[in-house]
């Protein structure tokens, strides 16, 4: 059995989310700055409209607590079938593998439920512990992307790594 939940966000996580990451600063920074307040999570879970960007929150089963945040960002249909990945994880759950059975949940979903062909991870190269999360989940490394994403202010380099439905149903 699962030591993780997967749910799609909602209002009623937004208090919870935002305490996480404000005791996860020093884990997140300089990767990623998520929602800090209630606007910012509002911007959030507005913009999780279940087509384009879908949001995921991953609970540890055993407490309730949230292990972290998994987002389908820019899903593409027609031709494409992708899906951009995004997550992070919460401080106080972290180095348990929580987010690799909820990362590994979620990439179920993509290629089951909302039946995409392809998901990629754009993870900046410093970010070691992003990366060896995607490569334990079946993503490889495709290729590099100078100042790829803004984030933090700044442009930021960034590796694509990538994961396709047959690849995934084979492992």
């Amino acid at each position: 059995m699962s030591r993780v939940s997967v749910q799609p966000v909602r209002f009623e996580d937004g208090e919870e989310l935002v305490a996480a990451n404000l005791a996860s600063i020093a884990l997140h920074e300089p990767w990623v700055f998520p929602c800090r307040d209630q606007v910012g999570f509002m911007t959030y879970l507005n913009r999780c409209d279940g087509e384009r960007h879908l949001g995921f929150i991953v609970r540890e089963r055993a407490s309730g607590h949230i292990a972290g945040v998994i987002n389908l960002n820019e899903v593409v249909r027609g031709l494409f079938q992708n899906a951009f990945v995004g997550y992070y994880g919460i401080a106080s759950m972290n180095g348990r593998g929580l987010m690799r059975e909820g990362l590994s949940h979620v990439a179920a979903l993509a290629f089951g439920e909302f039946d995409l062909h392809r998901l990629e991870a754009n993870i900046q190269p410093d970010n070691l512990a992003s990366r060896a999360l995607a490569e334990r989940v079946g993503f490889r490394l495709e290729g590099y992307s100078p100042r790829y994403l803004k984030i933090g202010g700044e442009w930021r380099d960034h590796e694509r790594w990538a994961v396709l439905a047959e690849d995934w149903k084979a492992a």
